[in-house]
């Protein structure tokens, strides 16, 4: 859940990002090497997922990413998807000692994670046993307009159900899609994420009552399309009885350093790990001292949401022919791990290309074969010589090449920058942002204020996320949020931290 200037729409869904920074982002921490392991050994697996809003926001940017770490390390998980994470993805996962992180999907784990060719930027795979996957996705959907909110309110079922199909329901579809094909490949999926919506196993003639705003049932659909997609709700599943467990998430008792800034609002049960292909054995919530429904208690505790967390017995699929980094924005001179799986493959080549300017060049090439095609492989590669620029790794295998994955190069310290496309606008034109080494991360964006606003306090005109682009161009037109066409006069377009008011970089221009 977020305040006011809440942003949290459908990914991707209010920009155009155009040319090869398109769903770019840095992921997955740099690893030790991965030993290839056979793909049928030891199939079965134990995991713990969980799902945290932590709230590290530009509400309350002193929460220590050591507290994060803190709830997490008691909820026991082995993979979590984070919400709100404020930039320090890769501080939690240190502050847990975990060697593994993603900020394209948000997601901190002790399992590796393989970043995968054609995740369209919805997915990442677990490898939840040696040479098996799991695939995890993650999701925080709109706060606008809480539904909850609007009946305490007054409304209606229908005007309710009218804003979620309209705002919630659309912002999840795309996951829905991708985790079917994963499903039809035999694929387990996990699909976790602060929904800002109740579940539909909770608004039920039982619990009508129970709470202040349930007055009536409601068939809440965001949830209601997860499931029908073949998921299931893993706390429903291991609890099926509302009324003795509604298993409530938000808000809490915040104890660190914070009044209750969401003290009046309506409790419910908006957090959720889901889960196909996957058996849930146990669910617990991990909260502040006095919570209902608890298993444990930190204190203090630094989040307005509950850590939900799900364990879950499984057999992990052979993951498709794949190559793949772990961080897609590499510094000069820091070594690259190069990812890989060719079941059936008696020999391969990773190849190494530098893409600009001019045409390809190869930087790099390493022969391998036998085993280390069959499960997952890493080589690890220097890139001390590699001038900064975009590149892709390829996996060639008897004579063909089945896996592309890109990745850009930067040298150490250069900061992220943004500039328009001209100085100059009409009224009604888009306005074309070209990003360049941004960190990739999933909530990234792009806001447009008046001209040397302060993003902190003044508030923002026009905004798009950019869907992790790490070099890309974005249009912020008549599809971005705010007001549209912008009038005459003087802008600053501000690139933006992971849902955040950080700022990174900055360009100004006119509309005339």
């Amino acid at each position: 859940m977020r305040g006011v200037q809440a942003k949290l729409v459908a990914f991707g869904a209010l920009v155009a990002v155009a040319l090869a920074g398109a769903g770019a982002s840095s992921a997955v921490a740099a690893s030790p090497r991965l030993a290839p392991h056979l793909a049928g050994a030891e199939p079965q697996a134990t995991i713990k997922v969980a799902q945290f809003n932590c709230d590290i926001s530009d509400e309350y940017p002193q929460i220590p990413a050591t507290l994060v770490a803190r709830a997490i390390r008691a909820s026991g998980a082995d993979v979590v998807g984070v919400e709100e994470g404020g930039g320090e993805i890769p501080q939690i996962a240190q502050a847990l000692g975990w060697h593994y992180y993603d900020v394209r999907m948000q997601i901190v784990s002790r399992l590796p994670l393989i970043d995968p060719p054609n995740g369209n930027g919805l997915f990442t795979y677990v490898e939840v046993s040696p040479g098996r996957v799991a695939a995890l996705e993650n999701v925080h959907l709109p706060s606008n307009r809480y539904g909850p909110n609007m009946i305490r309110r007054g409304a209606t079922a229908a005007e309710v159900l009218a804003v979620e199909r309209k705002v919630r329901v659309p912002a999840v579809k795309p996951d829905l899609v991708e985790a079917k094909k994963l499903m039809a490949q035999g694929i387990p999926v996990f699909l976790t994420g602060d929904f800002n919506s109740p579940s539909f196993h909770d608004w039920t003639k039982a619990t009508v009552g129970l709470l202040p705003e349930l007055k009536f049932p409601l068939r809440w659909p965001a949830s209601l399309a997860v499931e029908k997609a073949g998921f299931t709700d893993s706390f429903r599943a291991v609890y099926p009885d509302p009324v003795t467990v509604p298993g409530l998430t938000w808000p809490t008792h915040r104890t660190y350093k914070h009044t209750d800034h969401f003290a009046n609002a309506p409790k419910d049960r908006i957090d959720f790990v889901f889960s196909h292909g996957a058996t849930p054995i146990a669910s617990n919530i991990i909260g502040e001292p006095g919570a209902p429904g608890i298993t444990k208690s930190i204190s203090p505790w630094p989040s307005d949401h509950r850590l939900v967390v799900s364990t879950f017995t499984l057999d992990g699929a052979t993951p498709p022919t794949l190559v793949t980094v772990p961080q897609r924005l590499v510094a000069t001179g820091t070594p690259v791990p190069v990812s890989f799986h060719a079941d059936g493959a008696a020999k391969g080549t990773i190849v190494i290309e530098r893409l600009d300017p001019g045409p390809a060049a190869v930087v790099a090439t390493r022969h391998v074969q036998g085993t280390d095609l069959q499960g997952l492989g890493t080589e690890t590669f220097a890139s001390g010589l590699w001038a900064p620029g975009a590149y892709e790794v390829l996996l060639r295998s008897d004579s063909q090449t089945p896996s592309t994955f890109p990745f850009w190069v930067e040298a150490p310290g250069t900061p992220p920058a943004i500039y328009t496309s001209s100085r100059t606008f009409a009224v009604g034109d888009p306005v074309v942002v070209n990003v360049r080494n941004a960190p990739g991360e999933r909530w990234d964006w792009l806001g447009i204020y008046k001209r040397g606003a302060n993003p902190n306090v003044a508030p923002y005109l026009m905004w798009g996320y950019t869907s992790s682009a790490i070099d890309g161009q974005i249009s912020l037109g008549p599809y971005a949020h705010g007001t549209w066409p912008l009038p005459a006069g003087k802008y600053t377009v501000y690139l933006l931290r992971d849902d955040m008011y950080g700022t990174m970089a900055r360009a100004d221009f006119r509309i005339r």
